[in-house]
């Protein structure tokens, strides 16, 4: 085993999400342990923010990246607000690499994206209709990370295939 991925899936998706999905191919391909969790639960609780429970969702991968620590080296990858929750538990934790999928690099103004300083690969829309591809442009220049923009919008649909080759090379280099 070359170590452990957690892939938290967007707003409003789930774990069976195609884009989780193809990562959780590619890591078993490449010998790394896997999982997926589930925060539907915590994406329905409306009456805490448009969001959800976002604080409910750093916490449930807090726990996540304690338990998988013992296992080998970690590896986060999230899409869209499983990004954000990604970089901001890699703050915590001591985590390999990040995979970051149409990351909002301000989910608000009281939250730019923050994360580790490790080796970092973003995949990112050109026409995302939800985070611009300037910002995630700056916000990746600024740390040195691998950027790969797409002609795609926020959901990266036509480019499942892609993101799963960049996390690859991502896994590969580490």
């Amino acid at each position: 085993m070359r170590g452990h991925c957690i892939l938290s899936h967007g707003f409003e998706s789930g774990p069976d999400a195609t884009k989780v999905t193809a990562l959780a191919d590619v890591a078993g391909r490449l010998g790394f342990t896997h999982e997926r969790p589930d925060y539907t639960d915590l994406d329905a609780m409306r009456e805490v923010s448009p969001l959800g429970d976002v604080a409910a969702r750093v916490e449930r991968l807090r726990g996540l990246v304690r338990d998988a620590s013992a296992r080998g080296p970690v590896v986060l990858a999230g899409s869209s607000l499983g990004a954000w929750i990604s970089g901001r538990v890699s703050l915590e934790h001591d985590v390999a690499g990040l995979f970051l999928m149409a990351p909002p690099v301000r989910l608000d103004a009281k939250h730019p994206l923050d994360a580790a300083h490790v080796p970092t690969s973003i995949i990112h829309g050109w026409d995302d209709e939800l985070i611009p591809a300037d910002d995630v442009v700056a916000w990746s220049h600024k740390r040195r990370a691998t950027l790969l923009l797409v002609d795609d919008s926020h959901r990266l649909s036509h480019h499942v295939e892609a993101s799963a080759h960049a996390f690859a090379t991502l896994l590969q280099r580490l």
